[in-house]
């Protein structure tokens, strides 16, 4: 941004003090309280407000200082747009103590966490064989069922840990309980001002079409967090192949959807050179099983320490990208950084052994196990 020549409150009602004086030595009463003292404050609070105005208009007409909505106008002039925010899916299970008699689980249904801070709605699957225009029913005799849900509201913070979401927000006639066995994924943040400022970057530099940098911008608008290695004249099984790319794409599931990987695929389609060929592919998966013991400090709560030493450990290792390093040295820093109840971690392990987990760009390393004792 321009460097402008900004002034403080009290250097402007100095600056005007002095001129005044200057002009005027037998104005000399400018005590606080004073009629000249009021005006000139007055004046400089309003020279004040115009500074910020001229300094907040400066910001929101550049790409590198505007924010949010200012910077998705900016942008919207050359027709690039934020990546929005995806819902959070996955499955729970409704289940109720006395089976005698059929129950409906309707559509739009909302079930929520404990604490009804998130909350999730049942969504159809037809492929269902409980499914029926009036909701997913159970039958008469059958204890439980296992329905699609999808957050309320999309975000990274839909992505509920296995067993949270365990109440109902309405009563569902016939049905007790819910309760979700596994994680929630999928749900992902809006693409932030950063994150769309590097890819604008790219975008410009992808004008030219036919290069590196426009196949890897088209990848990267393809959808939000999508990871990829791009290697030039080789063929996958690593033969040479003049005129042949392929890609390894992820988006960060380590097991891509076919939706995925053709729209993937059609975005390269569409900046590749003339009469050259490509393949994409999903990666291989690497599974690296973490172990370690954990002494908590005093007054913390060992079960709750430990688990969230357990999702840092999770998280950290499925935030990996293609090729990246599973450095062995860096688990104990990451099961440190949990909790301050962390007192000591000892006996680290990477797939029972000392060693980093090194990877091609054709892997990407995802947990298998994480303990923590």
């Amino acid at each position: 941004m321009t460097t402008l020549s900004t002034k403080t409150f009290a250097t402007m009602v100095s600056d005007q003090v002095t001129s005044i004086q200057s002009k005027a030595s037998q104005l000399i009463n400018f005590t606080i309280g004073s009629v000249l003292r009021a005006l000139v404050e007055t004046n400089a609070a309003m020279g004040l407000w115009l500074q910020s105005m001229i300094i907040q208009v400066l910001g929101i007409t550049r790409a590198s200082t505007s924010t949010d909505t200012d910077l998705d106008s900016w942008m919207a002039d050359y027709g690039v747009t934020r990546i929005a925010a995806t819902v959070a899916v996955g499955e729970v299970t409704f289940s109720r103590f006395t089976p005698t008699a059929q129950a409906i689980v309707p559509l739009g249904s909302i079930v929520q966490t404990a604490d009804g801070t998130l909350q999730f709605q049942v969504v159809a699957d037809l492929a269902n064989a409980a499914y029926t225009d009036a909701g997913y029913v159970i039958a008469a005799g059958v204890a439980s069922l296992t329905v699609p849900v999808e957050a309320l509201v999309a975000g990274a913070s839909g992505n509920a840990a296995a067993n949270q979401v365990t109440a109902l927000a309405q009563t569902i006639l016939y049905v007790d309980t819910v309760n979700n066995a596994d994680a929630f994924g999928e749900g992902a943040d809006a693409e932030t001002d950063t994150a769309l400022r590097t890819r604008f970057v790219a975008y410009i530099a992808s004008l030219s079409k036919a290069t590196v940098t426009a196949i890897g911008y088209a990848i990267a608008a393809a959808e939000l967090g999508a990871y990829y290695s791009i290697v030039e004249n080789k063929r996958y099984d690593g033969i040479d192949d003049l005129g042949y790319f392929y890609v390894v794409v992820d988006d960060g599931t380590g097991s891509p959807s076919a939706d995925f990987i053709t729209t993937v695929t059609n975005a390269i389609d569409a900046v590749r050179p003339v009469t050259v060929r490509f393949g994409v592919y999903t990666p291989n998966v690497v599974h690296a099983a973490v172990a370690m013991t954990v002494t908590v400090a005093s007054g913390y709560d060992a079960t709750a320490t430990k688990a969230l030493a357990t999702t840092a450990l999770q998280t950290y290792v499925n935030s990996l990208a293609l090729g990246q390093t599973l450095e062995y040295t860096r688990l104990a820093s990451i099961a440190y950084g949990a909790s301050a109840g962390v007192k000591n971690v000892t006996g680290v392990t990477l797939n029972s052994g000392t060693a980093d987990l090194t990877v091609t760009t054709q892997q990407v390393i995802k947990y298998s196990t994480v303990a923590v004792s």
